[in-house]
């Protein structure tokens, strides 16, 4: 599962990196970002790149209500043209998440420890999400994504089961590209990110309250105990 991470680059690094010429709201760091909350989303619009805030739960087209947003805020890789929820958009509504770290929770004898993973350059990277709108009875779009997860890679294994899919910068316009679909070459991108390019270090229990959001957040601690 992916349930925070981080997007605390350089404002003018991000927008190089994902290729990105207007961002048309404040685009803070985040030190902890969680479900339910909005946050960066870019798609292809006509073979150019656009970057908006979608929230994060998925709330299908086709649902009812918006509450089944608090339970999509991930989609198994492996089930993608399974779950009625996810093979539309898998085919049409494809869309990258960018972060520089994620959070997970490793259980040690002490309790649980949380972990911060990221790349070891400390660079931005993408993942690999979908999208849909969502309109109330009254007329109001939402606008909502989840974010695929696929199994661990060696990084990562001790500490969760799952990782979020990291696509690779060579496969991030490909996977934008809404005007062709191969759901052999899509599934094909949908795996572990390189371990050799990652690294995960202890942080302070602090991020396991999505009320701080703050530099601290991210600081390494020495003692990786929970007090």
């Amino acid at each position: 599962m992916c349930g925070r991470f981080t997007l605390v680059t350089n404002l003018e690094l991000c927008n190089a990196r994902f290729q990105i010429e207007v961002i048309p709201f404040d685009m803070q760091p985040r030190y902890n970002i969680a479900p339910g909350q909005l946050i960066p989303a870019i798609i292809s619009d006509q073979g150019k790149r656009r970057i908006g805030q979608l929230k994060w739960g998925l709330v299908p087209s086709w649902a009812q209500d918006e509450k089944s947003g608090y339970k999509m805020i991930n989609a198994r890789a492996e089930t993608l043209t399974e779950k009625p929820a996810f093979r539309r958009l898998f085919e049409r509504k494809r869309c990258i998440v960018p972060a520089d770290g994620f959070y997970e929770w490793e259980q040690r004898e002490s309790g649980k420890q949380p972990m911060r993973i990221m790349m070891n350059t400390g660079e931005p990277f993408a993942f690999a999400g979908l999208f849909d709108t969502w309109m109330s009875p009254e007329g109001n779009k939402l606008h909502t994504c989840t974010i695929i997860t696929t199994k661990p890679n060696e990084v990562v294994k001790d500490i969760h089961n799952r990782m979020p899919v990291i696509l690779r910068q060579q496969d991030e316009s490909a996977w934008l590209d809404r005007e062709k679909f191969d759901a052999d070459f899509f599934q094909s991108l949908l795996v572990p990110y390189d371990h050799e390019q990652m690294k995960a270090y202890p942080v302070p229990a602090m991020v396991g309250s999505p009320k701080n959001d703050m530099p601290e957040c991210i600081q390494e601690i020495a003692n990786s105990s929970l007090f």
